[in-house]
């Protein structure tokens, strides 16, 4: 059955799938399968290892060189915890603005695609769109890589990626790449008036965390002379911390989160094996001799490269002119325009909405920002057409 909605209703839509990332968003996916298929569009699925999510691809136009491809998550953001004053999964207008998780980030740019795919068929395209919708980014880009591997394989040569992250429809040429990782420390317990025989956990995981900050703030001293990010310098930062049972208990166990925002011309491996090398070389022997058992260890969660400034290229070259926007804005988040970037493709971030809104109690999309998606998305059709 052929279902056809303006923007507004898709995103609606979209907003009433709860696809918080610890949950399946294969009810969503299969919406955007059943309704691409009503306008006889086929779609390609990429599921995750047990099924329980995927991402998916589709070809609007002919299957031929120099499409463009319109990337964006489906998965959102918990709302646990924060104070919404309305229902975050039911699209609610108030003061021009539509309420709901998603909307900004990103389920608005999705919707706009989706939305405007009669529009694409009529157009009469003669180079095609693709659509590439992904899961689990916000827990780490876990399933782009997936997905960019088959397109690849399966898809012509692509003139442009465009990532419909929130930009507020600005040009971004360039982002932060992100290395998640948990670091866990196995002391010795002891009662807390004999701390000499024991490993406290808790002040060891204290003493690296204070490494971390220093080897932030020798980052922060060798800031590149025209560095566009802000801040302009690779950033370390622990987030969850997760220690001890009792104040008179020496800890015998304690973890915590850290997260390293690098620059895109930056190795944040590097800054990695640095935090490795100074454990194993200069915390662990000291454990060690009063506790042989006692140890740390790092488990890395995420890995997503940075986005490097492509001056020219272009996905840039036709964002601007799609835009009229030829400033130079470059972000401090990360997208999957990196993982598009290493593959080969050309690629900007620019999409509707604020990053502001992103992740917050009562996020919203201003309708006005909704409309200049759309228009955006109009051009390109008549672009390619």
């Amino acid at each position: 059955m052929t279902i056809s909605m303006d923007p507004r209703d898709m995103l609606k839509t979209l907003v009433g799938f709860d696809t918080v990332s610890r949950v399946s968003n294969r009810a969503l996916i299969d919406f955007v399968v059943d309704y691409l298929n009503g306008h006889g569009v086929p779609s390609r699925l990429v599921p995750n290892e047990d099924g329980s999510k995927a991402s998916l691809y589709a070809t609007i136009g002919p299957n031929v060189d120099g499409g463009v491809v319109l990337s964006g998550h489906t998965d959102v953001v918990p709302v646990d915890g924060q104070n919404w004053t309305s229902d975050p999964f039911t699209l609610t207008e108030r003061a021009g603005k539509l309420f709901g998780r998603g909307t900004s980030d990103m389920k608005g740019f999705i919707a706009i695609a989706l939305a405007l795919v009669p529009e694409m068929q009529r157009a009469g395209l003669k180079r095609p769109i693709h659509f590439a919708f992904s899961h689990d980014e916000e827990i780490g880009c876990l399933g782009a890589p997936h997905l960019i591997a088959r397109m690849v394989e399966e898809l012509p040569p692509v003139k442009a990626v465009i990532v419909g992250e929130p930009t507020s429809m600005k040009v971004v040429t360039g982002h932060k790449g992100i290395l998640v990782f948990e670091t866990s420390v196995r002391g010795k317990s002891v009662h807390s008036s004999q701390i000499h025989r024991g490993v406290s956990a808790n002040m060891v995981a204290a003493r690296l965390m204070v490494f971390l900050d220093e080897m932030m703030r020798d980052a922060a001293k060798k800031v590149p002379h025209g560095c566009p990010f802000e801040p302009p310098f690779t950033t370390i930062h622990c987030g969850q911390v997760n220690g001890g049972t009792a104040h008179n208990i020496v800890a015998s166990d304690c973890s915590f989160v850290t997260d390293i925002r690098a620059l895109p011309d930056e190795d944040a491996n590097a800054y990695l094996a640095r935090f490795e090398e100074h454990i194993r070389n200069e915390v662990e022997p000291a454990m060690k001799r009063i506790a042989p058992e006692s140890g740390v260890s790092i488990h890395v969660h995420a890995r997503v490269p940075g986005f490097s400034p492509e001056p020219g290229s272009e996905a840039e070259h036709l964002a601007r002119l799609l835009t009229g926007d030829n400033a130079s804005h470059a972000v401090s988040y990360t997208t999957e325009a990196g993982q598009f970037q290493e593959a080969g493709y050309t690629v900007v971030v620019c999409g509707p909405g604020s990053i502001d809104q992103a992740h917050q109690p009562d996020e919203f999309i201003e309708i006005s920002q909704l409309e200049a998606g759309t228009a955006f998305t109009r051009k390109l059709i008549g672009y390619l057409s």
